[in-house]
């Protein structure tokens, strides 16, 4: 019985000897706040303010974690297509926010807000009594108070990336210690001299936690009852307010909790909302008879689910554009000095990112893939894309995939998370054979070395031993033999221009023959060329002329933008501008513009791949026939297991790709949707050829030199581009596509696709 008689008195005598000091101070402080002219004598008061005053007193307010947002524009609208927070929080200025909000915080919460300092007074004193009695430091906190204890706990959580120095931090800064509070009420009077009461009003409701990972008014607005923080009701401001006081009990997006769901009327709710409606009427903000409608009105939230990443932008075509957006930054120094300190800008810096994508165009491309490539072929890992990319600036138009986007790791047939449009590094594939679509640049590197397309070529050897090539990079002498076949029958020798339009494989290797393998490789480095793979490096072996190397499509449709634009090739970029939650510009990485080839030989490649479009062409069935000068370039490597139409026109660029993600589909014996696998790009393509030209249409080109040209390329096959067989199918299987550079050489695919 004794036992159980001391026991309080063990906890009261203590309380009030660790309680005293603080008693002591804030009794005084408060008096001081609440009646200015008061004399304050006695050394122990004395001391104790002197040892309050000496606290730390500069609490700096930074803007807390927000959640970023992707628009994208539908004509002249930027469309919001996906956001990315670690707290779903968006801050808002004070006119964005409803009075009645702001009435019902400072009822509920500070009734006094306005005409005390920045401490409650009344309210401290119960908590030092509520304490000193009951063993517990309490409450007493204004809204000032609760405003710089959010903005503590907020920092622990900004401030470290370490999980576990982030929750010792968020143990300091919320102890139930009496120097914990006095620390905060020393930062309270700081925040007070610097900040007017209405912003610190409005930056205690944009801070607050509102239930799980909903931070703010205008997130919990959006959330809970699908309208912004500016169209709050008297019902719905007071009950966001009731959630404040107990965000883990009270929220109202929890139909099944057994204490406040919806099944009991969010009973628990109801009742703080209804204390909060009640003390709006008592101080004289609402009328009684808005009170009493308020009081009889049930809870019915409208949650509205804000999704956190590019699984939104799925909803737009857009789910692969926005993963390139979010590994863009990931790699842009700009936002950060490591990857993961880039991403924590992306998640809570609250920008507002504006891209180049169109989506209008974007529709167009794939309602146009999806048509003829489905997500999925059962028993292949078969997959095609389209990019578009305009010459001179670099901007993305468009980025479209046959599969489903998902974030993360998938085993659905149908849906990855790689983007095959880009490189490794951006979330992409390493890449695929581009065959023949990489004889742009043997043929770039012959106009440089002083040869024309008027020049005739030898297409009659097949076999060509190492020995006869020359690199300046490395030796490639290693006694092997390249085989090489065309998928058709030819003549013996014939012009280049001649060799372009149909792709003659046996043709580009002569002239590979003659130039230096290293020459060419240059050349396509110097358009911006790079394997698709991280740390992988373009080979110059022989078969490299006719497109061993994996490449991306994006680099491939930046290569032909540059030479679409006498040369000048800009590296591809998603990003037209970025503002910071205050709405200053913040300036991402922008794209970088190189000469890559002479503008007289960008000159001369361009007229010679105008020719592929035309009839007897390698890529006339994909020619919308509008009227805008296009060059092009088809490619596949053996059996057409990659298949690829590289085109360009003065004002956009376009790579479409389709092939094996894994796997050897032969598609030249493949059906897909009723079609050979290999003819797929070109309907495909088509359709959105014809869109972009409608949208952005194209001049000509610049006039080649005569001297690229020659008499008999100007008079003869340039002019229908080509004055050989009209199959236009020859040159682009058997390129030799093993990684030893050497070719088995098939014979000719059958069926020979229609071309």
């Amino acid at each position: 019985m004794s036992s159980s008689a001391s026991r309080p008195r063990s906890r009261f005598f203590p309380a009030i000897a660790g309680f005293a000091g603080l008693a002591v101070v804030a009794g005084v402080l408060v008096g001081v706040l609440a009646v200015p002219s008061l004399v304050v004598a006695g050394n122990a008061v004395t001391t104790g303010v002197d040892a309050f005053d000496s606290l730390p007193s500069y609490l700096a307010i930074t803007a807390p974690a927000q959640a970023s947002s992707i628009y994208a524009k539908d004509g002249s609208q930027e469309v919001k297509i996906a956001s990315f927070y670690t707290e779903n929080r968006t801050d808002v200025a004070d006119d964005q926010i409803s009075t009645l909000a702001k009435q019902a915080a400072v009822a509920a919460e500070d009734p006094r807000f306005y005409t005390e300092g920045a401490i409650d007074v009344q309210g401290t004193i119960r908590g030092i009594l509520a304490t000193t009695l009951g063993g517990d430091v309490q409450g007493g906190s204004s809204i000032t108070q609760q405003y710089v204890k959010n903005v503590l706990v907020e920092r622990c959580a900004t401030e470290n990336t370490d999980a576990t120095k982030a929750l010792q931090c968020y143990d300091d800064v919320t102890a139930v210690t009496p120097q914990r509070k006095l620390q905060e009420m020393r930062y309270a009077i700081s925040v007070e001299k610097k900040y007017t009461k209405a912003e610190i009003l409005r930056g205690y409701l944009n801070i607050v936690g509102f239930g799980g990972n909903v931070y703010g008014i205008q997130a919990a607005s959006e959330y809970y009852y699908g309208v912004s923080a500016s169209q709050l009701s008297l019902t719905q401001a007071a009950t966001l307010v009731a959630i404040v006081n107990n965000p883990a009990n009270l929220r109202i997006d929890e139909p099944t909790n057994t204490a406040n769901g919806s099944a009991n009327g969010y009973v628990l709710t109801k009742a703080r909302r209804d204390y909060v409606l009640r003390s709006m009427y008592d101080h004289s903000m609402i009328s009684k008879a808005d009170e009493t409608a308020a009081l009889a009105s049930a809870i019915t939230p409208t949650i509205t689910q804000a999704a956190n990443g590019c699984a939104s932008a799925v909803a737009y075509d857009a789910g692969y554009f926005c993963d390139y957006i979010v590994n863009s930054i990931k790699n842009d120094a700009a936002f950060g000095t490591t990857q993961d300190a880039r991403y924590a800008t992306l998640t809570q810096g609250g920008l507002k990112i504006y891209t180049t994508l169109n989506l209008a165009q974007q529709k167009v491309a794939q309602d146009s893939l999806s048509a003829y490539m489905p997500t999925s072929v059962a028993g292949l890992n078969i997959g095609a894309t389209n990019v578009a990319v305009e010459p001179g600036t670099g901007r993305i138009v468009t980025m479209v995939q046959n599969t489903d986007y998902t974030q993360g790791g998938s085993n659905t047939a149908g849906t990855t998370s790689v983007n095959y449009n880009t490189d490794q590094a951006y979330g992409g594939s390493t890449g695929f054979q581009t065959g023949s679509a990489y004889k742009a640049f043997t043929l770039a590197a012959w106009l440089e070395a002083g040869n024309s397309l008027s020049d005739y070529v030898t297409t009659s050897q097949h076999s060509f031993p190492d020995n006869e090539f020359s690199n300046s990079c490395t030796n490639v002498h290693d006694g092997k033999t390249w085989s090489v076949s065309n998928a058709e029958s030819v003549p013996g020798s014939m012009s280049v221009l001649q060799a372009t339009a149909e792709s003659i494989n046996t043709a580009f290797a002569q002239m590979g023959r003659t130039l230096d393998l290293c020459t060419i490789r240059d050349t396509a480095k110097s358009m911006g060329v790079h394997t698709a793979a991280t740390g992988g490096s373009l080979s110059s072996v022989p078969s490299s002329i006719l497109g061993i190397n994996a490449i991306s499509p994006l680099t491939m449709a930046t290569a032909y933008a540059g030479i679409a634009n006498n040369g000048v090739v800009c590296t591809p970029v998603a990003i037209d501008s970025i503002t910071g939650p205050t709405g200053k510009a913040i300036a991402a990485s922008k794209t970088t513009c190189t000469q890559g080839m002479p503008s007289d030989i960008a000159a001369g490649v361009a007229y010679a791949l105008q020719t592929v479009l035309k009839s007897g062409g390698t890529g006339a069935l994909a020619n919308p026939n509008d009227g805008v000068p296009m060059l092009a370039k088809t490619g596949t490597n053996d059996d057409a297991e990659q298949n690829w139409l590289v085109t360009s026109t003065t004002k956009i660029a376009t790579a479409t790709w389709v092939g094996n993600v894994s796997g050897s589909a032969d598609f030249y014996k493949t059906y897909v949707n009723g079609k050979y696998g290999y003819n797929l790009k070109f309907s495909i393509a088509k359709p959105i050829l014809a869109s972009l030209d409608t949208l952005y249409g194209g001049a000509a080109f610049t006039t080649a030199p005569a001297s690229e040209i020659g008499s008999s390329a100007s008079s003869g096959s340039a002019s229908s581009g080509s004055s050989g067989s009209s199959t236009g199918a020859s040159g682009d299987s058997s390129n030799g596509s093993s990684s030893d550079g050497t070719s088995t050489g098939t014979s000719t695919p059958t069926p020979t696709p229609s071309n």
